[in-house]
């Protein structure tokens, strides 16, 4: 098993911004400097085939309901060979199965904590009522079981799962509790796409770690961003290369780091063809240089291989992507460069049917809004406020749809994630959003001086008493505070929950 043991690199500044070095030499003095620039390519053996989560069971009730079971535990993982890290996991030591359903399935999943802490698991991506979606409300004792239970209703996308236990988030999800939680529709189902699970339909969950010189797992150094490991662990492995016997494959990449974000890429500077962002597919294949993912945030790309090849997939970070002046970038993850996982194809590959030129319709942004709300990002605080737990910061409509402006003054990175619905992004600086964009999202990065139009429509699911989050994905910075909550409501109802409110520029 390869290791990589690399020094913590020392920063210097030279002829950058006032500004920008101030802020760096601030962020030393507090200990959250980072780790300095690392770079993997060509370092790393990649020799180690890559493990694929195996598909949960489930049985189904009589009357229709689909059964899943999860065990949060803890346990120990060889990340090198004979070396034991302690980690945690779903139904095992570390990572979880993937849940499959098919919209307008009615699913119940089963959790029973073996951890000896309480933990949660939020449904990352999906649309449910506030009761059922694993927020920090939502709490599991050691030893009770959760039973969630609700109706798929929304199209075919990568969705995920991880505890959301409010101040302790980063560290459970850090120890290895994540899983895929994939759904099916009919319009998906009917396209020439890839979709044997594990064969030519990859789920590949990329992760940053830490490791001592024998190959046991510690605590990355801390930036401003989080922690910020200076490996890559897919699918649970280190050096991962995956086999392929098929003309064209499927990646489902998950950022399931709890800090850093990724920008992939191949290793030949070829194209990277998009086909999915975070609620679905886009309406065409998109052709990028990158794809940027922040914490949380999932794609789908897919890959055209020849037979014999073997071609990298690489994340390159630079200062330009991230939007980061350079000082700050290198303290955060955002000059970075990883070998992330090698596809080697078979000497003789099955064909595989061109990607057709239209892959789904999307409904038209909507422009019937009924409230117009803003969200400054700035510190560990949204609005110049953090989280309460008995505080409903916003009141929804149901039924409605709203004009939700975030908002990033600082110079520092932040992403922005909303529990329960998919988005679209109406413009980005006021000019409209970049193919990759045009999609369902439900978690968008959000850098320094940029600011972000969503568009919001809220259906269903009226609960005065229980709320949803909203809050920054870089989940160091969810744990100091930086979350809110918002309830849905009938017309002319008050959330119950609190008599307190705020008011941020409604209009």
């Amino acid at each position: 098993m390869p290791g990589l043991r690399r020094p913590r690199a020392v920063l210097v500044s030279t002829g950058l911004g006032l500004i920008a070095a101030t802020t760096a030499v601030a962020l030393a003095a507090c200990s959250i400097g980072g780790p300095g620039r690392v770079a993997t390519i060509g370092e790393v053996d990649l020799d180690t085939p890559l493990p694929v989560p195996p598909l949960a069971e489930s049985t189904v009730e009589p009357d229709g309901t689909r059964v899943f079971s999860l065990e949060p535990q803890a346990g120990t993982t060889e990340f090198a060979p004979g070396v034991a890290s302690e980690t945690w996991g779903f139904d095992g030591a570390y990572l979880g199965p993937t849940l499959v359903a098919g919209r307008g399935e009615r699913v119940r999943v089963d959790v029973g904590n073996r951890l000896e802490v309480p933990t949660t698991v939020h449904w990352h991506g999906m649309h449910l009522p506030a009761e059922m979606d694993g927020g920090p409300h939502q709490m599991i004792a050691p030893g009770d079981t959760w039973s969630p239970e609700w109706t798929v209703d929304q199209r075919a996308a990568t969705l995920w799962y991880h505890p959301h236990p409010h101040g302790e988030t980063e560290e459970h999800v850090a120890r290895g509790l994540a899983g895929l939680f994939l759904v099916r529709d009919d319009a998906e189902g009917a396209l020439p796409l890839p979709r044997e699970y594990g064969v030519d339909d990859l789920p590949v969950i990329v992760q940053d770690a830490a490791f001592t010189d024998e190959g046991r797992r510690e605590t990355p150094p801390q930036g401003f961003a989080g922690r910020l490991g200076d490996e890559l662990v897919v699918n649970g492995v280190r050096g991962a290369y995956a086999e392929v016997a098929d003309e064209l494959v499927r990646l489902r990449l998950l950022n399931a780091s709890t800090a850093r974000s990724y920008a992939f890429g191949w290793d030949d500077g070829s194209p990277i063809d998009l086909i999915a962002t975070d609620g679905g597919l886009l309406p065409a294949s998109v052709a990028l240089e990158r794809v940027l993912l922040s914490p949380g945030e999932r794609a789908e790309v897919v890959v055209r291989m020849a037979p014999g090849e073997r071609r990298t997939l690489q994340s390159v970070m630079t200062p330009a992507a991230a939007g980061l002046q350079p000082v700050v970038a290198g303290m955060n993850g955002a000059t970075d460069e990883f070998d992330v996982l090698e596809l080697r194809a078979a000497d003789v590959l099955d064909p595989s049917p061109e990607l057709p030129e239209r892959l789904v319709e999307l409904p038209p942004i909507d422009t019937d809004i009924a409230v117009t709300r803003t969200f400054d990002l700035n510190g560990f605080q949204i609005n110049g406020e953090q989280m309460r737990s008995d505080r409903i910061d916003e009141t929804v409509t149901v039924g409605t749809a709203e004009r939700w402006i975030v908002s990033n003054p600082s110079g520092m990175p932040h992403s922005f994630h909303v529990h329960d619905v998919q988005f679209r992004v109406a413009s980005v600086d006021g000019a409209p959003p970049p193919p990759e964009l045009a999609g369902w999202k439900d978690t968008v990065y959000v850098g320094p001086e940029t600011e972000y139009e969503l568009i919001l429509r809220f259906d269903d699911f009226a609960d005065p008493d229980t709320p949803y989050m909203y809050h920054c994905h870089l989940l160091w910075h969810e744990d100091q505070g930086m979350m809110g909550q918002f309830a849905v409501v009938e017309p002319g109802q008050r959330a119950t929950m609190t008599e307190e409110t705020n008011d941020h520029d409604h209009h």
